[in-house]
């Protein structure tokens, strides 16, 4: 999805005019390229970051450069997202134009204007949300100046000012992944899988949103501490505010690690499951499990997504005992993200956004990674999405530990979900992640 959108930006600025056929064209593609609610912000701020490379020192170029911009941004708008049910005032223009000019005057918008536009546009939200955004450009233009650098700052203060616009007043519409026309029932796991892959729009870029260092590699028998360094080195705190993984986020400190130690689960931890749930649900690729694990096992899958969310608690939620007391001390996602451990041993623990967070508390020491799983044995370098590793977390040494790296927690909800509801008790899948062949099972 990156990849398509930043093209077709490009291809879109290309000559800065906008004729009725080409506004056509974005609202094709956007009803083709089907963005989830949590790429909505990222597909917008790239219109902006893709509209910095057309930038010149010809202020009439770099007007009609800002309408081809505020066309993408309304065609999002209107394709994508809807008015949040709230009162609404009448806003005077002059108004409008006053707030914007005051955010411009020095072209810099730090995290207490972010926060003062925002509570701007919650105090007095505007009946006409277009003119409302519409006024941003408009006034933005006069703004502009021969100097590229002054204008790539003026164009993230745009894009900041139409960002907490957005917050307050819009709201995602339903997403509803497309069925698909294909027989899912002669599907096999591993077709199933690589599309799983390739709907994972909402999965993060090696480089942009992350970076990691994975340093020496080793065997599982080898003692030696083979990274001084953090596994993770950076990860964009812009990652926590997209939908699924912030709600993601919330569900971590909801367990003890310890197996045999009682769990319990409070209403407010009820409530951020189902929210978590709700929020995956928005996207391709639990939609494409649901769709998937129904046609080939219509007798376990219930038709109705919230029946299906209903199932995916139980999966998922539901307290077991996997100890040796009669308490109730574990969870299928307890196990699986976040891990436990028990007789001096880590099990489960697979999922990299824990690992990061974890290794970000000082509670885990990456030891460096082990010889790859890639079918042509290259070494692992930071564009591997999977990696297998050695780490030491809660004084216990976890000698082989396997995960994906930057994939969205949608994508492992759902991979886990169709190999519990359809997968046999040996799996072999292999995963094309178009820059190593891995064997998963």
């Amino acid at each position: 999805m990156n990849t398509q959108a930043t093209k077709f930006y490009r291809n879109f600025f290309s000559d800065l005019s906008i004729d009725r056929s080409e506004a056509g064209e974005l609202t094709a593609f956007l009803n083709k390229l089907q963005p989830p609610p949590g790429k909505l912000v990222w597909l917008r701020s790239q219109a902006f970051r893709v509209g910095n490379e057309f930038l010149t020192d010809d202020k009439e170029k770099n007007k009609s450069l800002l309408r081809a911009i505020n066309y993408i941004v309304h065609a999002i708008e209107t394709n994508c997202l809807q008015p949040k049910n709230v009162d609404r005032v009448d806003v005077e223009t002059d108004t409008l134009k006053e707030f914007y000019a005051n955010l411009y005057q020095d072209l810099t918008v730090n995290a207490a204007e972010n926060q003062d536009i925002l509570r701007f546009f919650q105090k007095h939200p505007p009946s006409d949300l277009i003119t409302a955004r519409a006024t941003a450009f408009q006034v933005a233009c006069d703004f502009l100046s021969e100097d590229r650098t002054t204008n790539v700052a003026l164009l993230g203060c745009i894009n900041a000012a139409v960002n907490s616009l957005e917050s307050a007043l819009y709201e995602p519409r339903d997403y509803h992944l497309k069925a698909p026309q294909e027989d899912l029932s002669g599907f096999s796991l591993e077709q199933a899988v690589q599309k799983l892959w390739e709907l994972d729009a909402n999965r993060l870029e090696s480089g942009d949103d992350y970076v990691i260092n994975v340093q020496g590699g080793k065997k599982p028998y080898w003692k030696e501490d083979s990274a001084t360094d953090p596994l993770f080195q950076s990860v964009d705190s812009e990652v926590w505010q997209r939908p699924t993984y912030k709600a993601f986020h919330t569900l971590l400190d909801n367990y003890s690690s310890e197996i045999g130690a009682s769990e319990s689960v409070s209403g407010a931890e009820s409530r951020e499951v189902l929210a978590f749930l709700d929020a995956i649900c928005q996207t391709a690729p639990m939609q494409f499990c649901h769709y998937y694990c129904r046609a080939k096992h219509p007798d376990r899958t219930p038709e109705d997504l919230a029946e299906f969310k209903t199932l995916l608690n139980k999966i998922w939620f539901e307290l077991y005992r996997r100890g040796d007391t009669n308490e109730k001390d574990s969870s299928g996602f307890e196990h699986v993200f976040l891990g436990e451990v028990r007789d001096g041993e880590v099990t489960g623990f697979h999922n990299w956004i824990q690992f990061y967070l974890e290794e970000k508390k000082g509670e885990l020491d990456y030891r460096g990674y082990l010889k790859p799983k890639a079918k042509n044995d290259a070494e692992s370098n930071g564009n591997d999405h999977l990696l297998t590793l050695q780490f030491h977390w809660k004084g216990v040494e976890k000698f082989a530990g396997t995960f994906f790296v930057g994939v969205s927690p949608e994508f492992e909800m759902a991979l886990y979900t169709m190999c519990f509801l359809i997968g046999e008790e040996e799996n072999n899948v292999e995963l094309d992640t178009g820059v190593d062949v891995f064997g998963l099972w």
